[in-house]
């Protein structure tokens, strides 16, 4: 991608009068050296691809480990409740990002967005946006594309690899674009996008990748569900008027000196954290035996 920040973004789509989203395809008609229609039809195939991964959820399944399975239909059936304290939109969020990480753990097919380990949180949040607010998928995909030229600020000025950078590169970067997306989707404008990012990064920084026994579930998968629910948040502030005091831009920055300063044992090497619990060891061991 041609832009270095996502200030730049916002600026040349004041300039062309045009939307976050129409900026992000039109750079990548020009990359790609492909046609509108071509572009917007990729896109679509990925969310086409969660939707089908969300469907197929299968509550049965578990993983080869035996640490995950299951959980998603506890939450499906958790929705039915009436004393609960959250609301129909952050409930399904929740189900569907479990589901999405179970779903992984359990290797069937997802999209990494942007990566396998936070699989869950965009498709968690625009799926349920869809669902309940009754919108079309040309405006989720259009929506991907906010997400998408989002996360190629955040990997070109940071990194979205948690043996990179720490779990915050992995669920905080998902959980940044996931905010901006909802908000392009929920009436926000340009500017509006970039503080949600802020808003939703800033409370991601400095969050370590430990995987017990190095597996993608435990605590990946419910940490899908705080990406998912902490990207609504940040969408909501943004609405209600909330500023962020520090710019998108410099949030991102900064999880990338973070990222550089999170010990080797705390980014994907299972060599500390709550990898290295007693629970975490007793884990490791029964799956070496």
């Amino acid at each position: 991608m041609s832009f270095k920040s996502l200030s730049e973004i916002v600026e040349k789509a004041k300039s062309a009068k045009k939307e976050f989203w129409q900026i992000i395809i039109k750079d990548d008609i020009k990359e790609q050296g492909t046609s509108f229609e071509v572009s917007f039809a990729k896109m679509k195939d990925m969310y086409l691809a969660m939707k089908n991964a969300d469907k197929n959820y299968d509550p049965a399944l578990r993983s080869a480990s035996g640490l995950s399975g299951g959980d998603g239909a506890k939450l499906e059936e958790f929705k039915k409740q009436k004393n609960r304290l959250l609301g129909d939109f952050m409930t399904e969020v929740m189900e569907k990002a479990v589901k999405m990480g179970e779903s992984n753990a359990c290797m069937k097919r997802i999209v990494a967005a942007p990566t396998a380990g936070s699989c869950g949180i965009i498709p968690a949040v625009l799926l349920t946006y869809e669902k309940q607010c009754n919108v079309s998928e040309e405006k989720i995909v259009q929506a991907l594309f906010v997400a998408a030229g989002i996360g190629e600020v955040i990997a070109q000025n940071a990194c979205i690899s948690g043996a990179q950078g720490g779990c915050q590169a992995e669920i905080g970067s998902s959980s940044a674009m996931a905010a901006g997306a909802l908000t392009s989707l929920d009436g926000g404008t340009n500017d509006d996008i970039l503080n949600s990012v802020a808003l939703a990064l800033k409370s991601m920084l400095g969050l370590t990748c430990d995987p017990v026994a190095g597996l993608v579930e435990v605590p990946c998968i419910k940490r899908n569900v705080s990406g998912a629910v902490n990207a609504v948040v940040a969408s909501q502030m943004t609405k209600a008027g909330v500023k962020s005091a520090i710019p998108a831009d410099e949030v991102i920055d900064s999880m990338g000196r973070i990222g550089k300063l999170i010990p080797a044992c705390l980014r994907e090497t299972g060599e500390d954290g709550l990898a290295a619990t007693p629970t975490g060891l007793t884990i490791m061991q029964k799956m070496r035996q």
